[in-house]
């Protein structure tokens, strides 16, 4: 009878890793970095070295706050991650983090970035990014994803909310061109998200989520796809009408708006995984191209 084989306890760098990984790393990124645009927008000119440093400690509470919205979602799903293929690598899918863990650490993660937001930016910044934080880990995660396809669509208002705390951030209110960001955002995600279920459909039904493209299937799905990104196109126009930004925003704005109408028209009409693969690629090419040029065009200006 051979004996058993010992499993090695994981070392302290691996399980910083899969506490690391709860945190969705390249979602909070680009939450963080739609928050920075937000900041950049808000403050006329060169930012001075103080609003370098609040801008800086605003990113870092709101990297915070946003990891423990990550990791709560984890925790709440683990079942459902175990059953795709897309998420069943997360630690708490596979069991490497106990529940008591990934709750302590997510509680943790929310407690230090709020706490850094009241003290060191404002308490508005500090309240949007909480109820953010409540509207993705319980109302969309909890309440929305399992019982209506709409989720995302709902649930998106938490996702766009990045540059209106970038915005509250630094001049302690929400203004209009925050709210275009929010609007942007808010219609980007279903289209997003849509292309994305479409070829992860199998996925989403063997987990029970009532994803758009499970409940009313692929051709439906397809034109949703299609109708938010001429939505979407004219949302993208907004910050130049509005007086935001200039011409170069505008070309790169129509540039980029009629690459991802042309992806989603392309696949309302000849539907293929490898085609619905791109279009959600190019859905973050979108989104940050777009971001970017605003940047460079405010400061053009």
């Amino acid at each position: 009878m051979s004996a058993p084989v010992s499993v090695p306890a994981p070392t302290t760098a691996s399980v910083l890793r899969q506490f690391y990984a709860l945190t969705k790393p390249r979602v909070v990124q680009l939450i963080v970095f739609c928050a920075l645009i937000g900041m950049v927008l808000a403050v006329p000119g060169v930012p001075s070295l103080a609003d370098l440093q609040q801008g800086a400690l605003a990113c870092l509470g709101i990297w915070l706050v946003a990891g423990a919205a990550a990791a709560f979602n984890c925790l709440v799903e683990k079942g459902i991650d175990a059953k795709m293929k897309r998420t069943a690598w997360r630690p708490t899918a596979r069991g490497q983090l106990s529940d008591k863990q990934a709750l302590t650490f997510s509680a943790a993660l929310c407690a230090a970035g709020s706490a850094l937001l009241w003290f060191t930016v404002n308490p508005l910044t500090m309240w949007l990014t909480f109820a953010t934080f409540v509207g993705y880990a319980v109302v969309y995660t909890v309440i929305l994803k399992p019982l209506t396809p709409q989720n995302i669509v709902i649930g998106g208002a938490s996702g766009a909310m990045p540059p209106v705390l970038g915005w509250a951030a630094m001049t302690g209110d929400v203004g209009p061109e925050a709210l275009i960001l929010f609007l942007i955002i808010f219609l980007w995600t279903p289209p997003h998200f849509w292309a994305l279920a479409l070829y992860r459909v199998e996925d989403y039904r063997k987990a029970g989520l009532p994803m758009l493209p499970v409940t009313h299937g692929n051709e439906f799905t397809r034109l949703q796809v299609l109708l938010y990104t001429f939505i979407l196109f004219a949302a993208c126009l907004m910050p130049f009408i509005y007086g935001m930004s200039g011409w170069l925003y505008l070309v790169v704005a129509i540039g980029v708006s009629i690459g991802f109408t042309g992806y989603a028209f392309a696949l309302w009409r000849n539907y293929s995984d490898a085609l619905a693969r791109k279009t959600f690629r190019f859905s973050l090419i979108h989104l940050s191209v777009l971001f970017a040029a605003l940047l460079v065009d405010h400061y053009l200006q």
